[in-house]
């Protein structure tokens, strides 16, 4: 099996050897091809306005001055274009990728762009209990990541589906149990922004968020990271909501087209 892995941390993320290490208990056809800096917050931009450069910095071993999309347009198109991948991975991000933070992120919008291109696709994210630099913790995603992944793999997977995993804050043999959950709902508030002068007298602005409200049921993601519990949310790429679909073709009835 060709495991492609990729992230939005960069190239020299900890949490990119964390995957590769969990991408080697499934195969030993591994190829990374990742952004050269950090592109945390990208979600599925693509660069359009520059060029995009492709870097090989050691067999099987890419980086690319880019979006996560673009590593995995470029590694689907140059690097791996005679023979696909069967399975994209995309992580271990820093922080949890949960509720509408998939909409955000890029690592979420890398397995995206594998599920666009027919290619298995699993984003993976840890919760950290200390995000201070250096002191990053993935060794919950490295214990529990393999076989959770090889489980994940014998379903029939629909097309236009991926998978997003998120592990918990918790010591790897604390983990309480895995659990398949849907998107949950987070109200922050006013979102902050932090306003702050430049040596030159220009300011600038920091995003931050208010208070995090979060929805309280059992069966989304952010209580089950709550709970100590590893969460499974499969996704689906079609965003049409049909309820209201079907309420719009009443109301617009009149004025459609025969």
């Amino acid at each position: 099996m060709r495991i492609l892995v990729t992230n939005d941390d960069g190239i020299a993320a900890p949490g990119l050897v964390a995957l590769e290490a969990i991408a080697a208990e499934l195969s030993d056809d591994v190829w990374v091809v990742a952004p050269a800096e950090e592109q945390s917050g990208a979600g599925h931009s693509l660069t359009l306005s520059q060029p995009v450069r492709l870097r090989e910095i050691e067999p099987r071993r890419f980086s690319v001055r880019g979006t996560p999309t673009d590593c995995v347009m470029l590694a689907l198109g140059v690097v791996l274009k005679d023979h696909k991948p069967d399975l994209i991975l995309s992580g271990v991000n820093r922080g949890g990728n949960l509720a509408e933070d998939v909409t955000y992120s890029g690592t979420v919008s890398a397995a995206m762009e594998g599920c666009l291109a027919g290619i298995r696709s699993i984003a993976l994210s840890q919760v950290m209990a200390d995000y201070t630099a250096g002191k990053e913790d993935f060794t919950t995603a490295t214990a529990h990541g393999a076989a959770i992944l090889r489980l994940v793999q014998t379903i029939d997977w629909p097309a236009g589906v991926l998978v997003n995993i998120n592990f918990p804050p918790v010591a790897a043999a604390d983990v309480s149990g895995v659990r398949v959950t849907h998107q949950g709902f987070r109200d922050y508030g006013n979102i902050q922004l932090v306003e702050r002068i430049d040596p030159r007298g220009f300011p600038y602005y920091w995003h931050g968020y208010g208070r995090e409200k979060s929805t309280p049921h059992h069966d989304t993601d952010l209580e089950a990271m709550h709970d100590g519990c590893i969460s499974v949310t499969p996704l689906h790429l079609d965003m049409t909501h049909y309820r209201t679909m079907a309420a719009l073709k009443t109301v617009l009835a009149p004025l459609a087209v025969v």
